[in-house]
């Protein structure tokens, strides 16, 4: 069975205990690491790079709505929440937690949440059927469903029209149409997508993949586990000690290249 790596971060020695033998008894969890506060878990993150952060709230120093903004653009692992207080539900959800479970944690409660996370990698890591798909096309370009066909069909012919000309955004009752042309660069966190677009930024709920496969990547780089640029908006680079890659957009960002796309940028950058 795949499993999921995991890391326990709370300042209660106890809790870390009682959750990480919790955890021992579901065979989807591996738990690598368990840290006394936000510190400690940015540099086990770091380290281990897991699939998923059991992270609690109120901690000293540094909360985990904190550790979750400074991981934000980096390898950004699933989070459930586990916590004694409800009150901070919504804000969980609106950084995109995978789960938000209340202590003390219930052993059915705690392996729905595992379960959660395993759906979500799955749907993550395998194709989605051309029903869905299609679907997801139609309501973020606007074409119909034989419209969708069609783009399939030039990007499967080497079309250079196949590509969407424009994404759709929906915030509560309002859609804005963001021209694709004006995206600069895309970061990700969990089933959310903040994409800067002409100055601004919108945030839309599907994964990295669904919308990488929407971006002609002949235009649009990978970059990051959680990074889409612009090729485009790239003015310059440049190198850093560990032969990494920070790349200058022409809007003032910054953007690191993590070593998993350092060799694919190399060649744009020379070619």
């Amino acid at each position: 069975m795949n499993t999921l790596s995991a890391i326990i971060v709370d300042d209660e020695h106890l809790a870390r205990r009682g959750l990480s033998v919790r955890l021992q008894q579901l065979p989807e969890v591996d738990v690598i690491a368990e840290c006394a506060n936000g510190q400690e878990a940015l540099v086990a993150v770091a380290q281990h790079n897991p699939d998923l952060l059991f992270l609690d709230i109120q901690m000293p120093g540094m909360d985990g709505f904190e550790v979750v903004e400074k991981l934000q653009g980096d390898d950004m692992p699933m989070v459930i929440f586990i916590t004694a207080y409800n009150e901070y539900a919504v804000d969980a959800f609106k950084i995109h937690a995978i789960d938000y479970v209340l202590k003390p944690v219930e052993d059915d409660r705690l392996h729905e949440a595992v379960q959660r996370a395993m759906q979500h990698r799955q749907q993550e890591s395998s194709s989605a059927g051309k029903e869905k798909l299609v679907k997801l096309i139609m309501s973020m370009t606007g074409e119909s469903a034989a419209g969708v066909e069609a783009m399939a069909e030039k990007g499967s012919n080497g079309g250079s029209d196949a590509w969407p000309e424009k994404i759709t955004v929906k915030d509560g009752s309002d859609i804005q149409f963001i021209r694709v042309a004006d995206i600069q660069w895309v970061d990700a966190a969990g089933d959310y997508m903040c994409i800067h677009a002409a100055g601004k930024t919108h945030i839309m709920r599907i994964t990295m993949k669904q919308l990488e496969g929407l971006l002609n990547p002949a235009k649009f780089l990978r970059v990051h586990r959680s990074t889409i640029v612009n090729s485009r908006t790239i003015t310059g680079a440049q190198t850093l000690n560990n032969g990494e890659y920070l790349l200058n957009l022409d809007c003032g960002t910054q953007l690191k290249v993590s070593r998993s796309y350092k060799d694919r940028i190399r060649q744009f950058l020379v070619s």
